[in-house]
């Protein structure tokens, strides 16, 4: 085990952020962490530094001048860097030239890893039947599990993409795998190293709230197979409402207003669905969430934070279509656990989404989210047959342990 002490600071410790900081203290010895509560994320942007520079002790161990500044996506990195010469003019009369020509040599992109826990458990049969399958790892033997990676480094689905990050991880391939060279995997023994010490994740941690009865899902195989529609669903499947998640914060910058609003007119044109609202609350919640759920009482399936993560997980793994109306996004944790539960996604083309998602994902204006949510009311075997084509595995904590290791054992100045 490499020696290391790591200083992680982390002015808003709750929800992705504080997954973050569990995974990196539990894998990564030698780690001080200073924190703030998960409240006013805006405040704490602003605010946060003063607090930290009073609190975290001098130590030779650490220097609070970067060597490098990891960002968790390409969008996250751009916004940070062409905003600085806009904040620079708001600093009366400290402002050094070319700052963002200084800093951009030192910044990289590294993936938010995440764990992806076995949900196999917790699948409707349906998508079961979509090559959702997860492999338990630590089960795996050693010459079984070199194979597996093998695959995984060579797994696609049809357009080149992965159906789900470890669709692969299966010692005995299916007929509908194609072969690609996976980035991310260059040294085998290593990432072979890595799966072998992995363990299946039962998280417990709070997403209290509302639990009422799960809607049933159509138990019957939904993958394209041959024969016409009626062969492969029953008449009482086709029939079952599409469920709809949105599993986020309930604050205004993910915009639940653009979300009940497109729900209350679905249910206006008299279409059928099913919702499931998850996500953290704060102090100050939103007037739409109250509105909503009167105006869509008859439609709640679930209402607010889940009592545990595997009650959030099983959820997630019932419904049919995930969506994020999100106007502030550098990654999106919420969206990608949805997808790994074989939930079809529907995100804004905008932010991070267009470096994460395909583009057959996205939407670009409300209507086009109105309109597709409508062809799907009309149709749920179109989402539920439909094989989820998004690349989970290059955002696994599997995949991306070793980069992360790198990084926090190099000796400043080193070449990374």
């Amino acid at each position: 085990m490499i020696s290391m002490s790591v200083l992680m600071i982390e002015a808003f410790y709750g929800g992705s952020h504080k997954q973050l900081l569990d995974l990196f203290q539990e894998e990564i010895k030698g780690c001080s962490v200073f924190t703030l509560p998960a409240k006013k994320w805006h405040w704490r942007a602003r605010t946060a530094a003063l607090y930290f520079m009073q609190t975290i002790p001098p130590s030779e161990n650490y220097s609070l001048v970067a060597d490098v500044i990891v960002f968790n996506s390409a969008f996250n990195m751009e916004s940070f860097l062409t905003s600085i010469g806009t904040f620079m003019k708001l600093i009366p009369d400290h402002r050094p030239r070319e700052l963002e020509k200084l800093i951009r040599p030192k910044c990289q992109v590294l993936y938010f890893p995440i764990i992806f826990p076995d949900i196999t458990r917790l699948l409707p049969a349906h998508k079961l039947g979509r090559d959702l399958l997860m492999t338990d790892i630590q089960d795996i033997e050693d010459g079984e599990a070199l194979d597996s990676l093998i695959a995984l480094q060579n797994c696609k689905a049809d357009d080149g993409l992965m159906r789900n990050s470890f669709a692969c991880l299966n010692p005995v391939p299916t007929p509908k795998q194609d072969t690609r060279n996976q980035e991310g995997l260059s040294n085998i023994s290593d990432s072979l190293e890595d799966l072998n010490s992995i363990r299946r994740t039962e998280g417990t941690s709070a997403y209290h709230g509302e639990d009422m009865e799960h809607v049933p899902i159509n138990p019957c195989s939904m993958l394209g197979g041959s024969g016409n529609l009626e062969e492969n669903f029953s008449v009482a499947s086709q029939q079952m409402p599409l469920h709809i998640v949105w599993p986020h914060r309930w604050e205004h910058d993910k915009d639940p207003e653009l979300f009940f609003n497109t729900l209350l007119k679905l249910k206006e044109n008299g279409l059928t669905f099913k919702v499931s609202v998850l996500g953290e609350t704060f102090m100050e919640v939103p007037d739409i969430f109250a509105e909503a759920r009167r105006e869509l009482a008859s439609s709640v399936v679930h209402w607010g934070y889940q009592s545990s993560k595997d009650d959030y997980l099983k959820v997630l793994c019932m419904a049919d279509i995930v969506i994020s109306t999100a106007k502030h996004e550098f990654f999106g944790v919420a969206m990608l656990e949805a997808v790994h539960c074989g939930c079809y996604p529907l995100c804004p083309k905008a932010l991070v989404y267009p470096e994460i998602f395909p583009d057959v994902y996205l939407y670009s204006t409300p209507q086009q989210l109105f309109k597709r949510l409508q062809t799907f009311c009309k149709r749920p075997y179109l989402a539920r047959r439909n094989a989820i084509k998004v690349d989970l595995a290059r955002f696994s904590w599997v995949v991306l342990r070793g980069k992360f290791r790198s990084l926090l054992a190099a000796e400043a100045g080193e070449d990374l």
